[in-house]
C-alpha cells in the first residue's frame, strides 16, 4: 500500500488544501515578478530621459558640449 492510499480523508483534505495554497502563492509570486518587472523597466526610461536633460542642460550652460559638436 503506497502513502497515498493510506492516507485518511483529513490527510488528503490537508494536502489539497496545501497544494492550493502553494499555487495561490505561485500565481502571486510570478504576478508581483512581472509588476517589478515593468516598473524597473519604466524606472530604466525614466533616468535615461533624465540623464538626456542633464545633458542637455550642461550644453545650455556651456559646461559641455553637445554630442553633435564632439563627433565633428
Amino acid at each position: 500500500m503506497d502513502a497515498q492510499a493510506r492516507e485518511g480523508p483529513r490527510g488528503r483534505a490537508l494536502r489539497d488544501a496545501a497544494e492550493n495554497i502553494f499555487q495561490e502563492l505561485q500565481e502571486h509570486f510570478q504576478a508581483l515578478t512581472a509588476t517589478l518587472n515593468l516598473r524597473m523597466e519604466e524606472m530604466g526610461s525614466r533616468i535615461e530621459d533624465l540623464q538626456k536633460n542633464v545633458n542637455d542642460l550642461m550644453v545650455q550652460a556651456g559646461i559641455e558640449t553637445s554630442a553633435n559638436e564632439q563627433m565633428t
